[in-house]
């Protein structure tokens, strides 16, 4: 795997999975739909429209000037409640779930094996069609896990550790192996790829479940440890012995934990930065031998890493050299089980689901198998479906409207950063050298992913899944050594996201995202540039974020900015911080922003980036009145719809913790209380809720 990115997104996670989230004339809100499950249970074979500015999605009985987000997304609350197989939904997750929707369509078709397949369609069809066959899974059992637990019972001793976990890791893809490994661009010299180590070894969503003492954490181990009885259980053990392995692997995990950054301290790229050699790794961890462990990767002979937490490595060799060998043992077996648990028998996916959806996100349902089929065939065969879903929803035409778009959207940049005065003369023509070095991708790679080594067979859905799994770590790992191959992409083209990447230093769209009512090349350029321009401004402002900004024309981890240009960016920095420090995401929990403030950061500068790109694209050309809006409302309803979302409340509570992005009411009202222009649009005063006394700019 791609060890460490740096690159933010304009959503974590979509709905699919878990998340992201003068008053006008009224207009009544159209009736309830039907719940989005009832209606999503065959596959698309067109795309369903929704407007990019939806009015039936508003709350005109709302004031804008008081909460701009329920004005704009009260209706679409109302209308869309949760289905019953999401932790929250949202704009972004119900596109993604057209997506979806269109692509189950494409697999089933192909899983037929009709006589005219391409081999890209017959690898995704087989893939879909053993992956959609239960009774197989079923029929299987536990034999998929054998060979990797006949593996760990054959450890006899703690020098067999460091090519067993290698095994592991290769074999099955996952970083639940005590720590990870990869690839990834040297932060010293981003055009050259090294091996990097990191944190890892967890089943945990992150380091302070473990550690936080409150009586709700507490009662979420006690779940954790059921559910690892459970798994054991399901592997054969008894009761009794199951309990006991279960707070075995509660207290290494812990142990691990312990000495685990938090997720504040992974956003500064500088704690990270850490070059070792073969000599340096020894000293590190004197007790773990990487030869082996490096001869089994596949890089034997190898010597320049990157050691993400050395601290970490430091405990865990420790950890590693007092540990029972059986208690090893017995946290391999777990993590094997539980890297699997997805890919085997109902038992094992019901008992995944319960804890990881049902308890830690308060999600009812399941997932019905075409979604998790479908994710699947994305994930691990993404680019081959890639290009039957980009052939049919993606043209020359779109394409390149979005580009015009993004370039407007840099040219606004480049305006900005010379108006600036903040920022010295000095500082301003290495920020406009990273400006101008910035790649913009758009749609779908140049080059296509070659999957044709990958042995798909129709009636092994598990192997199917470890030979693709195996795959992708042998490419990641043969980059290592090489030059970065610039034109790679981190997302797959039916994607329903946005992304910048601080090393590669470009922004990445992909056409899944690019599609109604995102990006709505029927509808007026007000809300497309409030919404699309404001994605695209957001990813661009990422590369001038508080992390983002550490990173030159090149990708390098480099400081090109002056002593004083940083001292005036870190105080507009923390105005940001402390806005958003005072919001509350549920209960008495704030939103951590010190943790949200690069993508607060880009929200704010995204959206100014995107009002000026609009007013130059109107260039003085009158623009008309619809739906009782005035067109500088509409770019700023057009804007706030993409953030229409609801949130379970468990899922709320967990990404408080974990996820870099405020909830989307903030990510709209937010901004607005810092945007002059839009208070003139909708006429607040001094006083309105919408209208900060001291009002927060960075770009």
């Amino acid at each position: 795997m791609l060890l460490r990115k740096v690159a933010s997104s304009i959503l974590l996670v979509l709905a699919s999975a878990a998340p992201p989230a003068g008053a006008a004339p009224a207009v009544p809100v159209s009736a309830p739909a039907p719940a989005p499950e009832q209606a999503a249970d065959t596959p698309l074979t067109v795309f369903p429209y929704t407007p990019g500015l939806d009015v039936t999605a508003m709350d005109r009985s709302a004031k804008p000037c008081e909460d701009f987000y329920q004005y704009t997304c009260g209706g679409w609350r109302k209308n869309n409640p949760i289905p019953a197989d999401q932790a929250s939904w949202s704009v972004y997750g119900k596109l993604s779930q057209d997506n979806q929707r269109y692509l189950w369509g494409i697999l089933a078709d192909l899983a037929k094996a009709p006589p005219a397949r391409t081999a890209p369609q017959a690898l995704i069809g087989d893939y879909f069609a053993a992956c959609m066959d239960e009774g197989a899974v079923e029929a299987a059992g536990v034999q998929p896990l054998a060979p990797w637990l006949g593996q760990v019972a054959a450890l006899t001793s703690r020098a067999q550790l460091p090519t067993l976990v290698a095994r592991l890791q290769q074999g099955l893809g996952a970083r639940g192996f005590f720590f990870g490994f990869g690839s990834q661009p040297d932060y010293a010299d981003s055009s050259q790829v090294i091996a990097g180590l990191d944190a890892g070894g967890l089943g945990l969503p992150d380091r302070d479940y473990y550690l936080k003492d409150d009586a709700r954490s507490q009662t979420l181990r006690t779940q954790y440890r059921a559910h690892v009885q459970q798994v054991f259980e399901l592997l054969g053990d008894a009761p009794a012995v199951a309990a006991k392995e279960a707070a075995t692997v509660l207290a290494m995990e812990t142990e691990l934990a312990r000495h685990s950054f938090t997720r504040v301290e992974r956003r500064d790229p500088h704690k990270q930065f850490n070059p070792y050699d073969r000599a340096g790794l020894a000293k590190l961890t004197p007790r773990f031998d990487w030869t082996p462990f490096l001869a089994t990767t596949g890089i034997a002979g190898y010597d320049k890493f990157n050691v993400a937490q050395p601290l970490f490595f430091k405990a865990l060799d420790a950890q590693l050299a007092t540990a029972p060998l059986a208690d090893v043992r017995t946290y391999l077996r777990w993590h094997v089980a539980h890297a699997q648990a997805p890919y085997l028998t109902r038992a094992f996916v019901d008992a995944n689901f319960d804890f990881y959806s049902k308890t830690l996100r308060g999600v009812p349902t399941l997932q019905p198998r075409w979604k998790r089929c479908v994710a699947l065939v994305d994930d691990q065969l993404g680019e081959a479906l890639g290009q039957e879903f980009v052939a049919r929803t993606f043209s020359p035409e779109l394409k390149a409207k979005t580009l015009h778009m993004t370039r407007q959207i840099e040219d606004a940049m480049e305006k900005d950063i010379q108006s600036l005065d903040w920022m010295d003369a000095l500082t301003k023509v290495r920020a406009l050298e990273k400006l101008h070095a910035i790649v913009n991708k758009i749609g779908y790679p140049d080059r296509w992913r070659d999957y044709s080594s990958i042995r798909i067979e129709r009636g092994d859905f598990a192997g199917n899944v470890a030979r693709a799994g195996r795959f992708e770590s042998a490419r990641q790992v043969a980059k290592i050594g090489k030059p970065l191959d610039r034109s790679e992409w981190g997302m797959t083209p039916p994607t329903v996201n946005a992304y910048f990447d601080a090393q590669f230093n470009d922004i990445n769209f992909p056409a899944g995202v690019l599609q109604p009512p995102l990006y709505d090349p029927k509808m007026d350029a007000a809300p497309g540039y409030g919404n699309t321009g404001g994605t695209i401004g957001h990813e661009l402002t990422h590369g001038f974020d508080d992390e983002g900004r550490q990173f030159d024309a090149h990708g390098n981890l480099k400081d090109w900015w002056t002593p004083g240009s940083a001292k005036a960016f870190t105080e507009r920095a923390q105005c940001v911080i402390d806005q958003y420090a005072q919001y509350t995401v549920i209960d008495d929990i704030k939103i951590n922003s010190k943790l949200t403030a690069g993508e607060d950061i880009a929200d704010l500068g995204g959206l100014m980036l995107a009002w000026v790109a609009w007013k130059a694209e109107l260039a003085g050309k009158p623009a008309k009145d619809a739906d009782g809006l005035t067109p500088e409302q509409r770019f700023f309803v057009g804007y706030a719809q993409w953030a229409c979302e609801d949130e379970r409340p468990e899922n709320k509570r967990l990404n408080a913790t974990t996820d870099p992005h405020s909830p989307g009411q903030y990510r709209v009202n937010g901004l607005m209380v810092n945007m002059p222009e839009f208070q003139q649009a909708f006429s607040c005063k001094a006083g309105d809720p919408m209208v900060s006394a001291k009002p927060c700019r960075v770009w």
